[in-house]
C-alpha cells in the first residue's frame, strides 16, 4: 500500500467463515486494517478456526460480536462497534468500507486505493430520500419510518402484518426526529473518517438510536439518513455490486458470472457463492491486473439481471418444466418456444404436400403429429429431438406437453405438421395453439372425407363417423374464429380451395417466407377428385345433412 493510500475495511460475517478469510487475506496482504464482526450465531468452533486461519496480524482486529438477524438494528450495531474499533486503532485511515464475509473485491486493491486518493473529502453511500426511493420492495416505504416494528419480519410474518394492520386502523404515526429527512440505500457504504466519526460522536446518537431501533430494515437507512447531516461530499452509489430479485433478496453470482463481472464499474460484487471456486481463484490472485483492462458495461449487467428475473417471474416462453411453468398473464405471451405451422387437410387435397412444404419455405414438415396408431415425424423417424417418441401412447399421455417439447427442443428451426378431426388431439389443444402467437393455423374444412372417398374404411358406422368428425371440425372453427384468437388464422372451405387452389397457397406460402421457393418448384399437384360428386350424393342419398353437404358444391 502505498503512503497516501489509507483504506480500512470492516467486514460483517455470518456463514462461509473460510471464504471471509480469504477476503481478509487480501485486503491485509494490500496494507489495509481489518475489523472483522462474527455474527453470534457463528458456532465457535468455526470462528476459532478463523482464528487459527488468519493467525496474528497487526492490521487485524474482531469487534464485539452480535446476533444479526435480517433487517434488525444489530446489524447497525455491529456496524458501528466495528467502525469504533478501526477508528481508535487506525489512526491513518482516510476512509472505512463497509462490506460482508460474502462479498468480494472485483479488482486489485491498488486500483481502489486510487480511487478514494484522488477522492479524499468524497463519501461513498446511496443515499436516497424516501420520497424518491421508488425500488424499495415489500410495500412499505414512509411507513417504514412512522410504525413501530417489534416483530421479527421472517420469523414473525403473521404477527408482523398484524401489528402493521392494527396501526394503520388506529393512525398511529410515529414523528421523524428533527432535524432528520429519510433516506435509503444499499448497506454497503465507504465514507470518510471524518464523516464517520461524526456520526458516531453525534451528540444527538442516542435520541437518533431510539427512533431508529423501531423502523424497519434500519440498515439500510440509518448511516443513509445520519450522512446527509454531516457529510460535504457524497456520490450516492454504492462500491459494491449488489442485484436484488422482486422480492427483496440479494441474486448470488456463480462462476459463469466471472466475464460479467468484469464488466462492472464497482470495485466489489456481493453476494457470491461460497463454492465459486472459479471467482475466488481469479479475483483474489493477480490475473486481474495482469489481464488487458476491460471496459466497463454496467448497463449490461443490468439488462442481464432485469432478464434473469422476468424469466424467474414470467418462465421462459415454451419452456414447461417441474419448476417453472411461463406465464400467460401478458398478452401476446407466446405458449411454445418458436413459430410453426399445423395444416388440416392439405394433405388430402394436394399429391406430396409434406414434401412440397419443405421444399418451397424451407421449414421441417412432419406428417400427422396426432395421427392414432403413431407420431408421423419427418422422415418416418422413431426418436425426434429431445428424445420424444414416435409412440402414440406416450404422446396421448400429455398431448400438449408433446407439442411444447416438440418446439422447444427444435428452437431455431420452424416445424410443421399436419392434423385434422381424423387424429386424436383434443379440442383444448386447438384452442391452446389459437392462443399462441407463434402458430399459423390453415384449415381446408371438409377435407376430412376425401380419404374416405379414396377408399379408407371408416371407424365404426359410416355416417356416425362422418357426423362426428363435422361435429368436431365445427368446434375448431369456432375456436379458431374466436375473438380472442392470436394465432395467424386461414380457412377456406374444400370447394373454395378446389375451385382456385394457386392463389390461396401462394399466400400461405408468402406468409412462411417462401416466395422464391414457390417460384423455384411452382405449386403441388391436386390428388385426383373424379367422382366425389357422386360419392356427395350417395352420403346424401343415404342421410348426410344437407347442411354438410353444401361446402363441397362446386
Amino acid at each position: 500500500m502505498t503512503a497516501s493510500a489509507r483504506l480500512g475495511v470492516i467486514m460483517l460475517c455470518h456463514t462461509a467463515l473460510p471464504r471471509a478469510a480469504q477476503v481478509a487475506r487480501f485486503w491485509l496482504a494490500a496494507g489495509c486494517p481489518v475489523v472483522l464482526h462474527i455474527d453470534q450465531a457463528a458456532p465457535e468452533h468455526d470462528l476459532a478456526a478463523l482464528r487459527d486461519d488468519l493467525g496474528e496480524q497487526p492490521l487485524l482486529r474482531f469487534s464485539r460480536r452480535h446476533r444479526c438477524e435480517w433487517g434488525s438494528w444489530e446489524i447497525v450495531r455491529a456496524s458501528q462497534d466495528a467502525a469504533e474499533v478501526m477508528l481508535r486503532d487506525f489512526a491513518d485511515v482516510n476512509h472505512v468500507l463497509l462490506s460482508s464475509g460474502a462479498c468480494l473485491p472485483l479488482r486489485p486493491a491498488e486500483d481502489l486505493l486510487a480511487h478514494l486518493n484522488a477522492r479524499p473529502e468524497t463519501d461513498f453511500i446511496e443515499s436516497v430520500a424516501i420520497t424518491h426511493a421508488t425500488w424499495i420492495m415489500g410495500g412499505l416505504s414512509q411507513e417504514r419510518f412512522t410504525l413501530y416494528f417489534p416483530f421479527n419480519w421472517r420469523r414473525q410474518r403473521w404477527l408482523f402484518d398484524q401489528s402493521v394492520e392494527v396501526q394503520r386502523k388506529l393512525g398511529i404515526r410515529r414523528k421523524v426526529p428533527a432535524p432528520l429527512e429519510p433516506h435509503m440505500g444499499s448497506q454497503w457504504w465507504c465514507l470518510t473518517r471524518k464523516t464517520l466519526q461524526a456520526i458516531l460522536d453525534d451528540p444527538d446518537r442516542p435520541r437518533f438510536e431510539r427512533y431508529f431501533r423501531r423502523n424497519w430494515i434500519p440498515d439500510e437507512s440509518y448511516f443513509q439518513t445520519l450522512v446527509r447531516r454531516h457529510a460535504t461530499g457524497i456520490e450516492s452509489r454504492s462500491l459494491t455490486l449488489v442485484k436484488f430479485d422482486r422480492n427483496g433478496r440479494p441474486n448470488l453470482f456463480y462462476d459463469d458470472h466471472l466475464h460479467l463481472l468484469r464488466r462492472s464499474d464497482c470495485f466489489l460484487a456481493r453476494k457470491i457463492w461460497p463454492e465459486a471456486e472459479k471467482l475466488y481463484g481469479f479475483f483474489l490472485s493477480d490475473k486481474p491486473a495482469s489481464l488487458p483492462p476491460v471496459t466497463p458495461e454496467p448497463a449490461k449487467i443490468d439488462r442481464y439481471f432485469e432478464l434473469a428475473e422476468r424469466q424467474r417471474f414470467e418462465g421462459r416462453a415454451g419452456l414447461y418444466m417441474q419448476s417453472r411453468f411461463p406465464s400467460f398473464d401478458v398478452a401476446g405471451t407466446a405458449r411454445t418456444a418458436g413459430p410453426y405451422s399445423g395444416f388440416s387437410g392439405f394433405d388430402h387435397v394436394f399429391e406430396n404436400f409434406e414434401h412440397w412444404l419443405g421444399q418451397v419455405t424451407g421449414t421441417r414438415p412432419h406428417g400427422h403429429l396426432y395421427a392414432p396408431e403413431r407420431v408421423q415425424f419427418h422422415g418416418g423417424a422413431q426418436v425426434w429431438h429431445g428424445a420424444l417418441s414416435a409412440s402414440a401412447g406416450l404422446r396421448d399421455y400429455n398431448p400438449y406437453m408433446f407439442l411444447t417439447n416438440l418446439l422447444w427442443a427444435t428452437r431455431g428451426e420452424v416445424q410443421c405438421f399436419c392434423f385434422g378431426p381424423e387424429d386424436t388431439l383434443p379440442d383444448g389443444l386447438v384452442d391452446f395453439m389459437t392462443h399462441d402467437p407463434n402458430a399459423s393455423l390453415s384449415l381446408i374444412t371438409g377435407a376430412y372425407l376425401l380419404p374416405l372417398f379414396r377408399g379408407r374404411p371408416p371407424k365404426g358406422e359410416l355416417l356416425a363417423h362422418i357426423g362426428a368428425m363435422q361435429q368436431r371440425e365445427q368446434a375448431w372453427i369456432s375456436i379458431l374464429r374466436s375473438r380472442w384468437v392470436q394465432a395467424r388464422v386461414r380457412i377456406w372451405t374444400l370447394g373454395e380451395m378446389l375451385a382456385d387452389p394457386a392463389p390461396r397457397l401462394e399466400e400461405l406460402v408468402e406468409g412462411m417466407g417462401g416466395g422464391a421457393g414457390l417460384r423455384a418448384h411452382g405449386l403441388p399437384a391436386l390428388r385426383p377428385i373424379e367422382g366425389f360428386d357422386a360419392y356427395l350424393a350417395q352420403l346424401r342419398d343415404k342421410g348426410l345433412p344437407p347442411a354438410i353437404l353444401k361446402e363441397f358444391q362446386r
